[in-house]
């Protein structure tokens, strides 16, 4: 071959999970930039609500349950991140609210900058908890994507006047 490298010899450190998470942190920059934080998170909160809806259906049906417990939920919002590579831990858990802490985003790095990506962990969890328990309003406390350490997440399991004053999105179960 004359001394020329082969493509599929190079090391480049190009595979399917980093293609996927760079595709999907270009998107969300693209729309963060395009129409605005805001708009870019609703657009992301319609795809993790149909996410969501998939990953409770799996969890259901591998519990042979049609609805999850408490304790159920809380596990499976720990267990679903593990799958994907977060490092996401039960803090709290209780029947006000659900506390998470997480060292490890599963986008890792790629989600720096990008905090309409927290929207996909927003609206998993929100669905999930909403669907099983009846109510959930899930506040990002602390984001990797937004330069912290770690991400804290606060699932609220009440509707209380108190919260009208928290951020956070609201999901509602049937």
């Amino acid at each position: 071959m004359n001394g020329i490298i082969a493509p599929q010899d190079l090391d480049i450190g190009l595979n399917r999970d980093l293609f996927l998470r760079m595709l999907i942190r270009e998107l969300a920059g693209t729309l963060e930039s395009i129409i605005g934080y805001e708009e870019a998170a609703g657009y992301i909160s319609l795809v993790g609500q149909s996410v969501g809806n998939w990953i409770n259906g799996l969890y259901r049906e591998a519990l042979g349950v049609e609805r999850l417990s408490l304790e159920q939920v809380s596990e499976v919002m720990v267990d679903l991140k593990r799958r994907i590579q977060g490092c996401f831990a039960l803090v709290e858990s209780g029947p006000d609210r659900i506390v998470l802490k997480n060292s490890g985003c599963p986008f890792e790095d790629k989600v720096l900058d990008r905090p309409s990506m927290c929207m996909m962990t927003s609206n998993v969890f929100g669905v999930i908890t909403a669907s099983n328990l009846g109510y959930a309003r899930v506040v990002l406390n602390e984001t990797i994507a937004q330069g912290n350490a770690c991400c804290t997440v606060t699932v609220h399991l009440r509707q209380d006047d108190d919260l009208d004053a928290v951020e956070g999105r609201e999901y509602y179960g049937s």
